[in-house]
């Protein structure tokens, strides 16, 4: 509502979002069958069925927002479809080329399916969560169980060890990353609690150097999220997710307080944390090493000399689909996927991708802004972040303008865990979302209904 007390009516929007979400799957099928054409001289026979689940899958999402959510943000989802096309579409380019050390794969069947589960309960969401607002009322509980699902990976028998991080549970055939079930407990913990503790936590304490510090009684939650960030590098041996989320409590915190001593305080205490753990532990050494001077050790530090002449090979336009060798990368579905892209996409390629998390970001943050209540305010601001630090995070170790982590690149990278979360999140948003954009019921009188209604229709008259 306006100051004037005016009903503010946002469009809803969907017809467009249908528009830019057909452009958004073209896209996708595009660098599939880009690819095939350049690997292979031919289109696969299976072309179309392909086409068909792709498109079926995008489709079913836009129904269930069209239905349910119709006041939602309507950039949101073609972005995570273009997004997820693109990541798909350089899996199944990856899996083609089979190498000495590693046979062909179907890594992009499973990553479809995943995507197929992931959409599925992007649907439920949107579907059966009408409001996000009873979720304040957990914020003890939702805290205690994200750190939970932080440290399970420490347990014995279903905690197990991969490439030299301690971050996967297994339970039978089925395992999963429970870190990426938690950055969505843990954000809407923190939303909650901020809600409550805003007032407190924005009281100025010692004033050095034209900025006011908190006060040391209130230094409590930033020193425990600090101390699990610590045990999750020590024992976890997982550099990124321990970044991430003291990220995303230090961002949250200045969203809440607009005190900027917190995030100066954050950095400080993440600089001692990180100089500490790089003096006392190998695996951080070794990160260090392989982002200052990877050349120093060629066969420890192969996967980012790789992705570096990989990076140089694709210049500017890149090699095009098909055309590059992005597998000689280890991990290059995963971790490095942002690496494949730069060298068939060139550097255009990636920075427009690095543009479209940007603009998710950005919607993710406006959605923030136009909340009218402070735990919408926080729980978006705080999830838009998630998006935010992982992203900077990732592509910048892949680039080496950071110490390379074990994040996935969001929508992108093979993996069901991450996939499945970010949807979830992205459902998130846009119930949000149409809680702000719908219309409201109007607080002003019949009188002035009357009068204003009258006014518009006289303007309307002499336009």
């Amino acid at each position: 509502m306006s100051d004037s007390g005016m009903v503010v009516v946002y469009p809803k929007r969907r017809n467009i979002e249908l528009v830019m979400l057909i452009f958004a799957m073209v896209i996708g099928v595009g660098g599939y069958l880009l690819s095939e054409l350049n690997m292979f001289g031919q289109i696969p026979s299976n072309w179309w069925l392909v086409t068909l689940i792709w498109f079926g899958i995008g489709i079913g999402a836009h129904i269930a927002v069209r239905i349910r959510l119709p006041y939602a943000d309507p950039l949101l989802l073609p972005i995570v479809i273009l997004l997820n096309g693109i990541g798909l579409a350089m899996i199944h380019r990856i899996d083609k080329v089979p190498l000495p050390e590693r046979p062909a794969t179907t890594g992009a069947n499973t990553q479809l399916i995943l995507t197929l589960i992931a959409v599925i309960l992007f649907v439920l969401v949107v579907t059966l969560l009408r409001d996000y607002r009873p979720l304040q009322g957990y914020t003890y509980v939702l805290f205690l169980a994200g750190v939970v699902l932080l440290l399970m990976p420490l347990m014995p028998i279903i905690g197990v060890s991969e490439y030299g991080a301690r971050i996967w549970i297994r339970v039978g055939p089925v395992s999963f990353q429970p870190a990426e079930v938690a950055k969505i407990v843990l954000v809407i913990a923190f939303a909650s609690y901020l809600v409550e503790k805003k007032e407190v936590l924005a009281l100025a304490g010692r004033r050095i150097l034209g900025i006011d510090l908190p006060r040391g009684r209130d230094l409590g939650p930033i020193a425990i999220m600090w101390a699990i960030a610590m045990v999750i590098i020590i024992f976890e041996k997982d550099l990124g997710t321990a970044m991430l989320f003291f990220g995303i409590f230090v961002a949250m915190l200045y969203i809440a307080t607009a005190r900027p001593g917190w995030p100066i305080l954050g950095l400080i205490a993440l600089g001692v944390g990180a100089v500490g753990a790089w003096m006392a532990f190998g695996h951080v050494q070794i990160r260090v090493n392989a982002w200052l001077d990877p050349f120093s050790n060629f066969d420890q530090n192969r996967q980012i000399i790789n992705a570096q002449f990989g990076f140089a090979w694709g210049g500017i336009l890149g090699t095009g689909w098909g055309l590059g060798r992005p597998g000689l990368t280890t991990f290059a579905s995963s971790d490095m996927i942002a690496a494949a892209i730069g060298e068939e996409l060139g550097t255009a390629g990636l920075m427009a991708v690095i543009m479209l998390y940007g603009i998710l970001v950005a919607r993710g943050l406006r959605i923030a802004l136009g909340a009218k209540e402070p735990f919408g305010k926080l729980l978006a601001g705080g999830l838009s972040f998630v998006f935010a630090l992982q992203v900077f995070a990732i592509i910048g170790g892949v680039t080496r303008l950071l110490p390379l982590t074990g994040l996935t690149t969001p929508f992108m990278s093979k993996g069901g865990s991450s996939l499945i979360a970010n949807w979830i999140i992205i459902g998130l948003l846009l119930v949000i979302s149409h809680q702000v954009r719908k219309p409201v019921a109007s607080s002003t009188t019949e009188p002035e209904a009357a009068m204003s209604a009258m006014t518009t229709q006289l303007i309307r008259r002499s336009a």
